[in-house]
C-alpha cells in the first residue's frame, strides 16, 4: 500500500473491468501529471477531475457517470464523483510511490511523499 495512513477501501460496481482498467489509467495519468507539475500540493478528485475537467465525455470517466444514469443529471454527478473518488483512492493504493493522506470534511486528499517510494 502506498498510502502512508491506512484507509479502507471500497469496490466500485456497476462497470465492467475493462471500463475499471482504463478510469485507473486514467486517473494514474492525472495523478503523474499533478505529481511532476505541483509535487508539494495536496489534491483531491475535484482538482484533477472537476472545474474545468468536469466534462468527462470521451474519457474513461464517463462509464462511472453512465451507471448512474436511472438518476437526475444533478444525482449522477454527486454518485459518478464519489466513485471516482473511490477509484482515485484504488490507483493511488497501487502507485509505486507514497503518498500521505487527509481527509477535510467529505473529501479525501492526498500528497506525494516525495522522500518515499514504495516497492
Amino acid at each position: 500500500m502506498s498510502l502512508i495512513e491506512d484507509s479502507a477501501l471500497r469496490n466500485v460496481t456497476g462497470i465492467t473491468d475493462e471500463d475499471r482498467r482504463d478510469v485507473s489509467y486514467f486517473l494514474q495519468g492525472a495523478i503523474y501529471c499533478w505529481c511532476k507539475n505541483r509535487p508539494d500540493e495536496w489534491f483531491a478528485l475535484r482538482d484533477l477531475m472537476g472545474g474545468d475537467n468536469t466534462y468527462w465525455k470521451g474519457s474513461p470517466l464517463m462509464s462511472v457517470y453512465k451507471k448512474h444514469s436511472a438518476l437526475t443529471d444533478e444525482q449522477a454527478f454527486k454518485a459518478a464523483a464519489k466513485d471516482a473518488g473511490w477509484l482515485l483512492k484504488q490507483a493511488i493504493v497501487h502507485d509505486r510511490r507514497a503518498f500521505d493522506t487527509t481527509k477535510s470534511g467529505l473529501v479525501r486528499k492526498y500528497k506525494w511523499r516525495r522522500s518515499e517510494t514504495s516497492t
